[in-house]
């Protein structure tokens, strides 16, 4: 019996790849399993190859992909080509028999790089370039177990079971997957209707439909029930099916955003859509008023309404990816000089230019960190996990107005575009704080800035009764006045810089750094969505008797230097490594900066996929016992 079990889902893009996991997830879930997905697709809209790697766990949740998966399922020929290589041992290979004499060659789709690399695996092993000799090479060399299944024949027989036309049945084809994996690991029948109910709420004739396939595939593959036997499920409670993109929509309606601009880009106009079908706010059946969730002409224009909303008193936010948010730093300095309290959420991807616009990394992060000429205080801090995505996006909002000034809530694609099984996050962890915001009528002179009682001012939005207030991109006196006076600017300037003083002051430490685990062998540092493998590379190395600790390092502007400081000294020099998805390992860089720590091992990975648990174990290990000071990761398809 395994203790979890590792599916990899490949096909072209559109052909329903991303419906087929939240199918079997909500099935897992309905189990009592925890599960987590990962997506990776080319940045087309329909035809090129992507792939879903999920997790399913009886116990803990997953939060980062591994290698050698259990059943790997493909629609197409070319996800078979790409992905045979990942197979071993007795990993179920699932593929399209009519497709068998389909020839690598001729495949036009695929990348010329990823071609040439694929035949010679090939050919070194003396195998030629059909699609039979890649099932054959799982086969022999790896030790798979091919399955195919005739696609075909297979939609035949649902058209002539529910009446309908054979180009119809087409459109089931990702249901074919999704029932040989149900089948695979033992989900029963009414297991995965709840899935395709989920799914497809309301559409009892489509359910029925896919049923109806269900039903053939698991006949067909009546002697692999159960292959792949999970533990006993310890989940008892209700979890969300949700996306790290869902996560932080989710936190933000918690968090009481009213306004939500955006320009669409991957991968973070999937958080707006997600607001948007979520914009009338129904509590126990009361309305309680809606978001306003605003597309905008581009990026400019976004961060520039989102500040607008915010000087009118509402809790807004923009969202954004790299080549997005460049376009807004302009419009960030504003808002520093005028203290206007706007969120950030940034997403990472591949760069620089539209770079990787699909593909995942880490390497935005001085971007987020230092944008922006002149000097201005801002929040920048990360998400390691879908849990501290949905808190994150509520305490954005909060220390935007409890500080007054821009907050970048920075996530990346890894953790943007996977999907979990989540707890129902406490409510009461997400108390709506907005600092000193003026709610009554202004009873004399108001001054916006003025700084007399410290660096935050009381706060009235726009439209206050009795309140004059001028705004301007110039340095100003406490009324808004522009002015150029040297003690002016030398007080109000200081004032404005004392902010980011007052965050480390106040944040509480679990929002700064955290260490996980305590052991003394070693230590990885590192931030955002490297957390998950990080921490289950701690037990894999604890395993082979090395004991360490993972540094996650939460809040990244202002720097928490004594923290960290404090929790590198624990540590010989050669026992610290920094784990990043970037080139120059710029987490080590900006620790060297504030602390004066230097950081000599690392382990980088820049190819725009997730960092895989073997592979960083494998990589750790080499440094602690090989006297390696840098690996290079490129795991993933």
């Amino acid at each position: 019996m395994t203790r979890e079990a590792r599916i990899m889902l490949g096909g072209p893009q559109g052909a329903g790849l991303e419906t087929a996991a939240q199918i079997l997830t909500t099935a897992y879930a309905k189990k009592g399993y925890n599960v987590y997905s990962t997506r990776e697709y080319h940045s087309n809209i329909k035809g090129r190859h992507s792939y879903i790697i999920l997790r399913v766990h009886p116990e803990k949740l997953p939060t980062a992909p591994r290698e050698k998966p259990h059943i790997i399922a493909n629609i197409d020929a070319e996800s078979v080509f790409t992905h045979f290589s990942e197979a071993s041992g007795n990993t179920l290979f699932i593929y399209d028999s009519t497709l068998s004499n389909m020839d690598l060659k001729k495949i036009t789709s695929m990348e010329p790089e990823v071609k040439a690399r694929i035949i010679n695996l090939l050919e070194a092993k003396g195998y030629g370039t059909k699609l039979t000799d890649a099932v054959k090479y799982a086969e022999k060399e790896l030790g798979a177990i091919p399955i195919p299944l005739n696609f075909k024949e297979i939609l035949s027989e649902l058209a002539s079971k529910i009446g309908i036309t054979r180009t119809q049945a087409l459109r089931y084809t990702n249901t074919i997957l999704i029932a040989a994996v149900a089948t695979a690991t033992g989900i029963e029948p009414l297991t995965l209707r709840d899935g395709f109910r989920a799914r497809f709420k309301g559409r009892e004739e489509l359910i029925s439909h896919n049923m109806t396939l269900a039903s053939i595939v698991e006949e067909k593959l009546a002697d692999k029930k159960g292959f792949v036997k999970l533990g006993e499920p310890t989940g008892t409670e209700p979890v969300f099916v949700v996306s790290g993109n869902d996560a932080v929509a989710m936190g933000k309606i918690v968090g009481g955003l009213r306004v939500q601009t955006y320009y669409p880009i991957t991968p973070a106009a999937d958080e707006s859509t997600e607001l948007e079908a979520r914009e009338n706010l129904v509590v126990d059946g009361e309305e309680k008023g809606s978001i306003l969730v605003v597309q905008t002409e581009d990026e400019i224009a976004a961060i520039s309404a989102a500040i607008g909303a915010a000087l009118a008193g509402a809790r807004s936010a923009t969202a954004t990816s790299g080549p997005g948010f460049d376009l807004m730093v302009e419009a960030l300095g504003w808002a520093g000089n005028n203290e206007a309290p706007v969120v950030v959420t940034y997403y990472q991807r591949g760069g620089p230019s539209t770079g990787l616009p699909t593909r995942g990394g880490q390497q935005d992060l001085y971007s987020a960190v230092f944008s922006g000429h002149g000097e201005f205080p801002r929040i920048v801090f990360s998400s390691g996990d879908h849990m501290e995505a949905f808190y994150d996006a509520v305490k954005a909002m909060n220390w935007a107005e409890e500080f007054q000034l821009p907050v970048i809530h920075l996530l990346d694609k890894f953790l943007a575009n996977s999907i979990v099984t989540l707890p129902a996050p406490d409510p009461e962890k997400a108390v709506i704080e907005r600092g000193q915001l003026v709610k009554e009528p202004i009873q004399g002179k108001y001054m916006r800035f003025d700084k007399s009682q410290g660096p935050i001012s009381p706060r009235a939005p726009v439209g206050t009764e009795g309140a004059v207030m001028w705004y301007t991109g110039d340095e100003h006196n406490a009324e808004g006045h522009i002015t150029e006076e040297p003690i002016n600017r030398l007080h109000m300037h200081k004032a404005r810089m004392e902010k980011s003083k007052l965050v480390l002051e106040k944040l509480p430490r679990e929002d700064k750094a955290v260490l996980y685990r305590g052991g003394e062998d070693f230590l990885i540092v590192g931030w955002g969505s490297t957390k998950g493998a990080a921490l289950e590379v701690l037990d894999e190395l604890e395993k082979m008797g090395l004991k360490g600790s993972y540094l996650h390092i939460r809040l990244l502007e202002p720097f928490p230097a004594e923290e960290v400081k404090n929790v590198l000294q624990q540590f010989p020099e050669d026992k610290i490594i920094a784990v990043e998805a970037t080139f120059v390992n710029m987490i080590s860089k900006l620790i060297s900066m504030h602390t004066g720590k230097i950081i000599t091992r690392e382990v980088l990975k820049w190819t725009g996929r997730p960092f895989y648990v073997e592979e960083l174990t494998s990589a750790v290990h080499r440094i602690l016992t090989k006297g390696v000071t840098k690996e290079v990761l490129t795991y993933g398809f």
